[in-house]
């Protein structure tokens, strides 16, 4: 579905709720008989995304931990919001388990390394950069950028179209876990 359309239906559909919302309860009160009635207090609450499947989950330990306050940082000096960082730590956590991993001979994937397992002769940049936590993080975010409505779409989706993987459904259950890790760091 075209972007702009799906989110100008989205923006209408949103305005129709908030009316109903707001105003079915106004209106209701205008016609009712007068009697004595308590005002009734009315929440909208944006709903976060909720992760899809099964979810995993892993005891990070304290390289790991660095490696999400690493990755965090750098979404936040990329001027990203929390859901660039979220489906980061999420595809680390896949590709790397949030470990910066180096070349671990016939182990490894290709030449893959680092958070995100990117490739050298992928164009990812030098062995010496993606080993770097901020650099592989702003490699990864600069192909963020380049997906037209990641900010919408499931993180696995977001995800696979940056990193090209055999396995595109597996960043999927990484999503509570990053999400709980943003949630635990972002402003700390």
């Amino acid at each position: 579905m075209n972007t702009i359309f799906r989110k100008s239906m989205l923006s209408v559909a949103g305005l129709a709720f908030a009316g109903g919302v707001f105003a079915g309860p106004i209106a209701a009160h205008a016609a009712a008989p007068t009697m004595d009635a308590k005002p009734v207090a009315v929440a909208v609450q944006a709903a976060a995304p909720k992760p899809q499947g099964d979810q995993s989950h892993i005891t990070l330990n304290d390289e790991q931990t660095a490696n999400v306050k690493a990755i965090i940082a750098a979404t936040k000096k990329a001027g990203l919001p929390e859901r660039a960082a979220v489906i980061s730590i999420a595809t680390s956590l896949q590709e790397s388990k949030l470990e910066n991993l180096g070349h671990l001979g016939d182990a490894n994937d290709h030449d893959s390394l680092g958070l995100f397992q990117q490739r050298p002769t992928s164009g990812w940049g030098t062995p010496e950069q993606i080993t770097n936590p901020e650099y592989s993080t702003t490699a990864f975010l600069k192909g963020l950028r380049q997906v037209d409505g990641w900010q919408d779409m499931p993180l696995t989706e977001a995800a696979q179209t940056v990193q090209v993987s055999a396995y595109p459904d597996a960043y999927a259950q990484w999503e509570q876990q990053a999400t709980d890790l943003v949630g635990q760091y972002w402003n700390s």
